[in-house]
């Protein structure tokens, strides 16, 4: 540990930096998907030799922590993921690991857990990711949900499932109508894509070779859930499966998919003595619980709460990744807080609609999102990652990026990407 305690005791809190992450590509689940037949743990563990590829200046045994969340944490998504992973993917013994479930922001609650950790003094540089293998473990299956849930009415059955939370919030919004969340899906998957053809996503996808019976090896270096050239037309036909006549729809909301994600966190000291880069600092985050029947507004809460504690307003954020579970759910956030549909500030490369949405692992492909456009943009000082959960919570971190010209650090830490991390980040596009 870089900090000693020397006959008195230990009081510190340190600044936490965002060094580098990225995740698979997403797949769709199902027994055509092209993570079909491949285990979810040898997701993760792809993503965490990549981590360590790309930033050759991290010892190994310098890792403090694992933390890899599952939603549904059994089979290959089982047995205490974090330890697991950071045996499989070779690190040292001495390495520990833990696994956490907060069902959608479980790869969000793997950061700032170890975020805390870090600012604590326990940890100096930790691993923090999610994975999500929905066509090996379909959402709530094995789950034996308390039958007081409904003999007590303690939530609506509606609660228990996520589309139908989505057509709560319609009937509680009315003027976020079906035209607005599909104009919303059709631009989340046109930013998408341009995102994708000017060199935005590849960077932070790790190729992953998959086996398939009577098929062989294939190597995935892309998203398989996007659909480039959405048209409303496209949209406007579609069936609405968790009500009659409802507006939540496969095309304005994120599909079933598999994947993994994983970033290394450091303490500003560490980064500044292992010379890896900065790319965002961790400001505040927060969580808070709603009705679980409009599960979807809890970013709402979770937002209010993180920027209280940061000292800031909603005027201050320059740029948003929201989990696109549902596009109401978005629209829900930006109606709240006075934001347009279209804002430029608001999912610049698109979102869940188009990319997917493998629940534990997402948090973290926020936070890759962001870092890269807060790389590019250094008019932005604060973005936010903020997305719904499961059983009616919010769940939002704030960062601060290292670029900005009134960004201060004390640490001599670098902002930015390292040589060495580009160019690996080119050899794997």
């Amino acid at each position: 540990m870089s900090h000693q305690g020397s006959g008195a005791s230990m009081r510190t809190v340190r600044d936490v930096v965002f060094v580098d992450g990225l995740r698979t590509p997403f797949g769709r689940a199902g027994d055509k998907g092209i993570y079909a037949g491949t285990r979810a743990d040898d997701l993760i563990v792809k993503c965490i030799r990549e981590l360590l590829r790309r930033n050759p200046s991290l010892p190994p045994a310098r890792i403090d922590e694992v933390a890899i969340a599952a939603t549904t944490q059994t089979g290959d998504q089982g047995l205490t993921l974090g330890r697991t992973a950071a045996l499989l993917a070779g690190l040292p013994r001495t390495v520990p690991g833990f696994a956490v479930d907060r069902m959608c922001a479980g790869a969000m609650t793997a950061v700032t857990a170890v975020a805390g950790g870090i600012s604590f003094g326990a940890y100096d540089v930790v691993v923090a990711g999610g994975v999500e293998h929905m066509g090996n473990h379909p959402m709530g299956s094995g789950a034996d949900p308390n039958p007081r849930f409904m003999s007590e009415r303690l939530v609506d059955p509606a609660a228990l499932n996520m589309g139908n939370t989505a057509e709560n919030l319609h009937d509680r919004f009315p003027a976020i109508t079906k035209e607005r969340t599909d104009a919303y899906a059709v631009a989340s998957q046109a930013k998408f894509e341009n995102a994708r053809r000017n060199g935005r996503i590849q960077p932070d996808l790790v190729p992953v070779a998959a086996l398939k019976p009577g098929q062989g090896w294939t190597l995935n270096t892309a998203d398989e859930p996007p659909r480039p050239g959405t048209s409303l037309a496209d949209l406007a036909g579609l069936r609405t499966p968790f009500r009659a006549h409802g507006r939540v729809t496969a095309g304005n909301a994120a599909g079933l998919n598999d994947g993994a994600t994983a970033a290394v966190l450091a303490s500003a000291e560490a980064a500044a003595e292992l010379g890896l880069a900065v790319k965002m600092r961790l400001v505040s985050y927060a969580y808070a619980g709603v009705e679980p029947e409009v599960m979807g507004i809890g970013p709402v809460p979770a937002t209010e709460k993180a920027l209280k504690n940061a000292g800031l307003t909603i005027a201050d954020i320059g740029l948003f990744e929201i989990n696109e579970a549902f596009a109401v759910q978005v629209l829900s956030f930006l109606d709240h807080f006075g934001i347009p549909d279209d804002d430029p500030r608001v999912n610049r490369y698109g979102g869940a609609i188009a990319v997917g949405h493998p629940l534990a692992s997402s948090g973290v492909r926020l936070m890759t999102q962001l870092a890269r456009q807060f790389e590019e943009d250094h008019s932005v000082r604060y973005g936010i990652t903020t997305m719904c959960v499961g059983l009616g919570m919010g769940a939002t971190v704030i960062w601060e990026n290292p670029h900005h010209p009134e960004y201060t650090d004390n640490s001599g830490a670098r902002p930015g990407g390292s040589a060495a991390t580009e160019t690996a980040s080119e050899g794997a596009a």
